[in-house]
């Protein structure tokens, strides 16, 4: 039987099965992915400026039709963040080398406190779904609380989220918080879930001007 967070964890008990079970609740793209193309938009700065892309089966994104390189890179860098996690590794792949122990538990989700090879991290899990992340990523810490899901029938995508990098030292903030809203849509009406909207609203932080970026990926259609 799957544990699941329907009846309470215990602090201080392991928690790998409801961990486990809220991972592979994850929802991610079915082996043989084969890439898929259509128009992209970005919206910024009241500015709008379109073109077309392409991610393909090795999950690289290439953008067309817009002059400047910064836009071209902002477009890619968003379908190539979201391929990425969609990419089905197991369980013991990506955490067999760590340990699970159960924290306390609050509106958030029960946490979940990383030992072994990644000691220091943490995450929350309810309902199984992973609701926060804590992790040390390349001398910084990020941490991103889901606020909302998209339920795909096989596994769930997060909807409405937020991210804030800090330093792992001092826990300073290390630019403003960002608040995300995603609309996945199945390609082709039944075809692997893929991303046609991105919201990103940043918050002002010291001398940087809160700001708000609007990703949109049309007329989606898959490669071959």
């Amino acid at each position: 039987m799957t544990a699941t967070l329907s009846s309470p964890i215990q602090a201080g008990s392991d928690c790998t099965a409801a961990f486990r079970a809220a991972y592979e609740n994850r929802y991610t793209w079915e082996p043989g992915f084969g890439g898929y193309r259509g128009r992209c938009v970005l919206e910024q700065d009241g500015r709008v400026v379109e073109g077309t892309f392409q991610v393909g089966a090795d999950l690289k994104a290439s953008v067309e039709g817009i002059e400047a390189e910064a836009d071209q890179k902002l477009l890619a860098g968003q379908l190539w963040e979201v391929a990425i996690h969609r990419v089905r590794r197991s369980f013991e792949q990506t955490h067999g080398a760590n340990t699970f122990t159960a924290g306390d538990t609050d509106a958030v989700g029960t946490e979940v406190i990383v030992g072994g090879k990644n000691a220091g991290d943490r995450y929350r899990i309810k309902d199984n779904v992973v609701t926060m992340v804590h992790r040390h990523i390349h001398g910084t810490v990020v941490t991103i609380f889901t606020e909302s899901v998209t339920d795909t029938g096989a596994g769930y995508l997060s909807r409405c989220y937020t991210s804030q990098y800090a330093d792992p030292a001092s826990g300073e903030a290390r630019g403003g918080r960002s608040h995300f809203t995603d609309t996945f849509v199945p390609l082709g009406g039944s075809g692997p879930w893929v991303l046609s909207e991105r919201v990103v609203a940043v918050e002002a932080h010291g001398d940087t001007p809160a700001s708000r970026q609007v990703f949109r990926f049309e007329d989606l259609q898959p490669l071959g």
